[in-house]
């Protein structure tokens, strides 16, 4: 095959996957609904796995995460990631803070999310069970970053617990993906 053909082959792969993005109303009426402001609201606690584009995990991490949420609906979400990545090593500290606002779409009622390292704000739109949030990621230290696109996918599976989905891809192609389970926690739980 011609490098040509190939580049032809993959850029329709690439335009055919982007087409067929599943849109979070397909979740609609599922149970128990996943409500942003509820779910995000004190102190959660998660643990997942980084796998590469073989899908061989290449790190492990637990994280601690804050919500709160004011009277005009605006909120924080603090992010404190500890990742293993060597048996023995100690783990490497990671931090992300979310804020999100209310905004109206065509679509109806979503929240406008920002953070750090994500350079453009993006959508979290929810319905029934689920949440949907695709944007870049500008990961690394500064001078030395990669962009990643992230399209992340949440879904209540009891009450308190959620199980996300993060689709990583780079130029349009798959170089990875992050499973974690979240699950409410009382204040004094610890999470480590």
């Amino acid at each position: 095959m011609s490098i040509k053909t190939s580049l032809s082959v993959l850029a329709s792969s690439v335009i055919i996957a982007s087409c067929s993005s599943l849109d979070v109303n397909h979740a609609d009426g599922r149970e128990p609904a996943l409500i942003p402001q509820e779910f995000f609201n004190g102190k959660l606690c998660a643990d997942g796995v980084v796998r590469d584009r073989s899908g061989a995990a290449i790190r492990h991490f637990n994280a601690v995460l804050y919500g709160s949420w004011n009277d005009l609906g605006e909120g924080t979400l603090d992010e404190v990631f500890y990742f293993y990545d060597e048996p023995g090593a100690s783990p490497v500290e990671e931090t992300r803070v979310w804020t999100f606002s209310p905004v109206t779409t065509e679509e109806g009622t979503a929240l406008q999310a920002s953070a750090g390292d994500v350079p453009e704000p993006t959508l979290m739109r929810w319905a029934g069970n689920a949440i949907s949030m695709s944007y870049t990621l500008r990961y690394g230290e500064p001078g030395d970053t990669i962009d990643l696109h992230m399209d992340d996918w949440m879904f209540q599976v009891a009450d308190g617990v959620v199980v996300n989905e993060t689709r990583m891809s780079k130029f349009g192609l798959h170089v990875g993906q992050i499973l974690l389970v979240m699950r409410k926690v009382p204040e004094s739980h610890s999470c480590l």
